[in-house]
């Protein structure tokens, strides 16, 4: 298609210039140029070749006499760009002091001012350097204010200044107009200083801008709701505030959790499993189930058998398994405590499943294992080496650690393992 329309084109350039042309033969016209005694005669033709002539070597002559001007500009705006390309590679190395030296130089160049002193600002602020930061921000400031608004709530968050950053970004959020980085550190410096009304109205336009991805925004997600939950006052104040969440932000694991755990510290423990059983129901999730394990001692005895039928969807789930070890703890079953806990540790050791294995062992009366189980989890929790426990102790792993492989069959009906 493109062929046919140049063909075109120059068929319709051809039959314009063989119509001009037979057109200016006819009559060629005529331009007498008088000046001091010299006078030229020309065509109409000639006089619009000999001008178009005129002009091309003005035009070269100026760029000739420009060119070692130019060449200087050239040279600075290439080592500009240089030095930008290497303060952000060691930006990006850890190597700030370096970074911020060729940024403070590639800013020289006007193009490049407002990038280049906003890595610098970033470069100082790592370093630990905030007034610098501010004072390259103050400058930035000019080139690329909005972004250097935000950069400058980063730096104050830093500082531990929230406070300041969250007063900074305060008018443009009331405004709708902050820029997605803007909303991050809004959330943030409100979450840092108390104001959660403002983060929880900050997590929409953020959510909308796509910013932080699926995974980063449920988490900030799941921290600004869990904070402004455990900051109800009462048992009546969260009930309304969980109420009147959306019903998507009722589904986070991290705020049914702050929920359940706080309604259950006001006495409300039948709604708090209420709600931690049907987020199990709909999604399995580790954090809720070891959730389950600690809201108070009321119908113990049913929530330990309502856990123990968990088994057969999820029995190699080692919080599971540490969830209904404490539950044989707090009823003193230590035989079944004992059975749960040894495998949870077979399958995934933690300083939580040592110190409920040293419950089960100091409730059993048996205090030189209890202290040994509780000087496994302080050593697990920094990190340290652990020492086993004698093989005679062992109960359950005795008889088999191995993970519990569980049939899936497809939607056509044919088996699977899961992955």
């Amino acid at each position: 298609m493109n062929l046919w329309r140049w063909i075109l084109l120059l068929v319709a350039v051809a039959a314009v210039a063989a119509f001009g042309w037979h057109w200016v033969a006819e009559d060629p016209g005529y331009v007498l140029v008088r000046l001091r005694g010299w006078q030229a005669e020309l065509s109409v033709v000639a006089a619009v070749v000999v001008l178009l002539l005129a002009w091309a070597l003005l035009v070269a002559a100026w760029r000739l006499t420009r060119w070692p001007f130019g060449a200087l500009s050239r040279r600075h705006r290439r080592v500009s760009q240089q030095r930008l390309g290497e303060g952000l590679v060691a930006l990006m190395e850890g190597r700030h002091g370096d970074a911020e030296r060729d940024l403070n130089r590639a800013s020289r160049l006007d193009t490049l001012r407002g990038p280049a002193l906003l890595a610098s600002a970033e470069a100082a602020s790592r370093r630990g350097e905030h007034n610098r930061a501010l004072e390259a921000l103050a400058e930035a400031g000019q080139s690329a204010p909005r972004a250097a608004r935000v950069l400058r709530a980063r730096v104050l968050r830093r500082d531990g200044k929230a406070a300041e950053a969250l007063a900074l970004l305060a008018p443009e959020a009331d405004a709708g107009t902050l820029s997605p980085g803007g909303w991050r550190e809004l959330t943030i410096a409100a979450l840092a200083t108390g104001d959660f009304r403002r983060a929880r109205e900050a997590l929409e336009p953020l959510q909308k801008s796509g910013a932080l991805g699926a995974r980063n925004y449920a988490v900030l997600e799941g921290q600004v709701l869990a904070a402004s939950l455990r900051a109800a006052p009462d048992g009546a104040a969260l009930n309304q505030q969980w109420s009147q969440l959306p019903k998507a932000q009722r589904r986070s694991p991290a705020a049914i959790d702050a929920y359940a755990r706080a309604a259950a510290g006001y006495g409300m423990v039948l709604p708090a499993m209420d709600e931690v059983e049907s987020a199990l129901r709909r999604d399995w999730s580790p954090q809720l189930i070891e959730t389950y394990g600690v809201l108070g001692d009321d119908n113990l005895d049913a929530r330990l058998r309502r856990a123990e039928s968990w088994l057969d969807a999820h029995p190699n789930d080692p919080y599971l398994l540490l969830t209904l070890g404490r539950m044989g703890v707090r009823l003193q079953l230590w035989s079944k405590a004992h059975a749960y806990l040894e495998r949870s540790l077979a399958l995934k050791p933690t300083a939580e499943v040592w110190e409920a294995l040293g419950d089960v062992y100091a409730g059993e009366g048996d205090d030189a294992l209890a202290q040994q189980c509780y000087r496994n989890a302080l050593a697990f929790h920094r990190g340290a080496a652990v020492t086993p426990l004698p093989q005679d102790t062992l109960r359950g792993t005795r008889l088999d650690t191995r993970p519990v492989a569980v049939e899936e069959r497809s939607e056509h009906g044919v088996p699977r393992l899961r992955e």
